[in-house]
């Protein structure tokens, strides 16, 4: 396939599509809810994330069973996703544990206790580190070589300084569940989001010590964020809540240079929001080129989005539940 482009959600099933013309080409069965969909950057495989197993199948095989199973969790597998060349996989759980696979094996060849249930993690674009994002509001940064955590941060939202505050040393803020991290493929941007959709936006440089940019709130007061997630191109994100919307927000240096604010960081500009879905809106994923976006709801549907338009250009439906995640690769 040029284009693999698959979602899946509470009705166990993996349903992959023709990305142009909504054709359901094939489906899967999951055995469970699947969490979280990541498919490999040779489009070989793709893995689900469910509860507690981690299961591989092959994205061109004609047998449908998986190809490997992952053990090692006791939680739902909240996130997944693969190191660039395919050397392992990494996840996260509400087991309270992040974990690493090298694939030649069912069972996880290292794991980091994060002392709380983990909602994302994310691996650096250039360095062998993983963040992790969890529910007691922590970010921490783990060095694969020494498996240990080389910096943790607890940003506060309720903060009357933009300046977000990262030593949990002299912690005395309210500590809100992170939903989502990710990094920016050059690096030079990390954010986390938590449930109250406030989002931080750090620049990760120096692993020991992130530089605050910006915090803001992403979606109205009394909603939900889901995901927060980060171009290809590093310029925009994409924040999905529950109030049944994505938005997209510019996330490119320009914006704080445009700023008239004397604000040593100032908020993203948001460019659009796509309002089509009738449910919460759970995941998306963006297209290679960063035109293009697929969005996952509650309302049983995935859509793709030309998001230079922000039209709707495809609807896919089939599920028979709720769909939690959507994974892309063009």
């Amino acid at each position: 396939m040029s284009v693999v482009l698959a979602t899946a959600g509470l009705d166990h099933k993996i349903r992959f599509w023709e990305a142009p013309s909504g054709i359901n080409s094939k489906t899967l069965r999951a055995g469970a809810p699947v969490n979280c969909l990541e498919i490999t950057p040779n489009k070989q495989f793709i893995a689900a994330g469910c509860n507690p197993h981690i299961r591989l199948f092959e994205v061109n095989d004609t047998n449908t069973d998986p190809v490997l199973t992952l053990e090692g969790h006791n939680g739902n597998v909240t996130s997944i996703g693969f190191q660039k060349d395919v050397r392992y996989l990494f996840s996260s759980s509400e087991d309270k544990t992040v974990k690493i696979f090298d694939l030649r094996s069912q069972h996880a060849s290292c794991s980091f206790d994060c002392k709380a249930p983990v909602n994302s993690v994310v691996h650096h674009p250039t360095r062998p580190e993983l963040i992790s994002g969890d529910q007691n509001g922590i970010v921490r940064v783990w060095d694969i070589g020494t498996l240990k955590c080389i910096n943790e941060l607890a940003p506060d939202a309720h903060s009357k300084s933009n300046v977000l505050p990262y030593s949990t040393s002299f912690y005395f803020g309210q500590r809100v569940s992170i939903q989502s991290v990710d990094i920016s493929e050059d690096g030079k941007t990390c954010i986390a989001a938590n449930n109250h959709a406030y989002v931080f936006m750090w620049d990760p440089s120096d692993s020991t010590k992130f530089i605050p940019l910006s915090k803001f709130r992403s979606h109205p007061t009394g909603t939900y964020l889901l995901k927060a997630k980060i171009s290809p191109d590093s310029r925009q994100l994409v924040t999905c809540s529950s109030d049944r919307s994505a938005r997209i927000y510019d996330i490119s240096r320009q914006y704080q240079s445009s700023s008239s604010s004397s604000s040593s960081s100032s908020s993203p500009k948001l460019l659009q929001s796509l309002n089509n879905h009738q449910k919460w809106v759970w995941d998306c994923a963006f297209s290679a080129d960063s035109s293009y976006l697929v969005t996952a709801s509650s309302d049983q549907t995935a859509r793709l989005f030309n998001l230079r338009s922000g039209e709707v250009v495809r609807q896919y439906t089939g599920h028979q539940s709720a769909v939690t995640c959507v994974a892309l690769n063009d």
